[in-house]
């Protein structure tokens, strides 16, 4: 990832970004339109064929007005639906997930489809000039502007059904789960090619972060680019997702740098506010685990949830097994430049479980399905430090549920095949 592709990818993610383009485009239709008339397109069509074209200022200057009165209403009702999808989402699963809707590009188009069409109709409806005997109206372009809020009442129409499925919890899971997976997959993918050769960084120079802030990623080929230019190698002791302090140790290199290329260095790596999971994939797992357990709090008292949260997890650790404790930059012919550290499988199945443990250990369904997952986790495990791990948190699971469920018969069951009754 370059710099021109992480502000293309920063400003996509926010909500006026689509409606302003489009908008531009319905003003941009205005203007052609108003000079098309002025070239007399109207009074051609009205000649060749005459049902197309609107012949009286009066009814023109109507239909326009009411045009824009009713898109005004609509476009602050889709709005108003917008901001009740985002309080539901974030009260009834987590703030963290409010990011990834609002970056929904189809909530985005019909927005601003809608406010387009009400320039459009606002600039020919200013166009029209004074009934004149000499005067043709712009009837053509009247009839764009009906055509348009068509278009829009159509899209209104398929921006109800959406806004419905979006609010649903399993589709909420399902595009995490999907943006998650395909993250940690395409780095899978990129290390099978990988020779994971890098030196000992025991005596390299330490350089210390002068900004604050959660650290996402860096700028991928801007490093690379770097480190090839002036010859050296770099680790950066950063992890995705971390938030960062001034003076924190950042990054190490095999040979001291001046002031300058430090600079450019830190100019590489990224620091955010928000949590989007195409930028970290432990986003992916913190914000289904969050929607797990707030299924789970007294005010929802959704368990089927959580156990469908733990379904996609498990899938996301099995592709999370897979991936390598480091993450590396490599140049054309697989020589390593730069090596990135990340979050260990360890780490992030730690801090899943002990979030569910804690919330969840008075209800033996859940705790069920937990073992179910860590007994699927054991069965394609890639080396034994993996099968300690999740051996470890087995025992741990069945410690909290020993200490918080006191039905004998329920405890007997913590260890018998999960089938969900759903």
């Amino acid at each position: 990832m370059n710099r021109l592709t992480n502000f293309i990818d920063k400003i996509r993610s926010r909500i006026a970004f689509y409606p302003t383009i489009i908008s531009l485009a319905g003003l941009l239709l205005a203007f052609l339109m108003i000079y098309l008339e002025q070239k007399n397109i109207s009074a051609y069509l009205l000649k060749v064929s005459p049902t197309l074209v609107i012949d009286d200022t009066d009814t023109a200057k109507t239909i326009l007005s009411t045009l824009i009165g009713g898109l005004i209403s609509l476009t602050v009702f889709s709005f108003s639906m917008v901001m009740v999808l985002l309080n539901q989402a974030s009260s009834n699963f987590s703030p963290r997930v409010l990011p990834g809707i609002i970056s929904d590009q189809k909530h985005q188009i019909v927005l601003g489809l809608d406010i387009a069409t009400i320039l459009y109709n606002i600039f020919i409806l200013i166009s029209i000039e004074p009934t004149e005997n000499e005067y043709q109206t712009p009837g053509f372009s009247v009839l764009i502007g009906i055509i348009l809020v068509v278009v829009c009442l159509a899209a209104f129409i398929y921006f109800i059904h959406h806004i419905s499925q979006a609010i649903q919890v399993g589709n909420i899971l399902k595009a995490i789960h999907s943006r998650t997976k395909s993250e940690v997959i395409s780095i899978v993918e990129n290390q099978e090619t990988n020779t994971f050769k890098f030196p000992n960084q025991e005596h390299w120079e330490a350089y210390e972060i002068n900004k604050t802030g959660y650290f996402y990623g860096i700028l991928n080929d801007d490093l690379l680019e770097l480190c090839k230019e002036h010859s050296f190698k770099i680790a950066i002791q950063l992890h995705k997702g971390q938030f960062i302090l001034n003076g924190t140790v950042g990054f190490k290199t095999e040979k001291p740098l001046d002031n300058e290329l430090k600079e450019k260095i830190m100019r590489t790596l990224l620091f955010s506010h928000e949590e989007l999971v195409g930028e970290n994939y432990i986003y992916g797992f913190r914000q289904i685990s969050e929607i797990g357990i707030k299924a789970m709090s007294p005010g929802i008292n959704d368990p089927g949830t959580a156990l469908n949260t733990i379904d996609y997890l498990t899938s996301l650790f099995l592709d999370l097994m897979r991936k390598q404790d480091y993450e590396y930059l490599s140049s054309e012919n697989k020589d390593n430049w730069a090596l990135i550290k990340c979050s260990k499988f360890s780490e992030i199945l730690f801090n899943v479980m002990a979030t569910y443990r804690l919330y969840c250990k008075h209800d033996i369904t859940v705790m069920r399905k937990l073992m179910h997952m860590l007994k699927t986790l054991t069965n394609h495990v890639i080396n034994s430090n993996q099968l300690e791990i999740i051996e470890a948190e087995m025992d741990e699971l069945r410690a909290d549920a020993n200490n918080n469920i006191k039905n004998k018969r329920d405890l007997e069951q913590l260890d018998a095949d999960f089938i969900s009754w759903s």
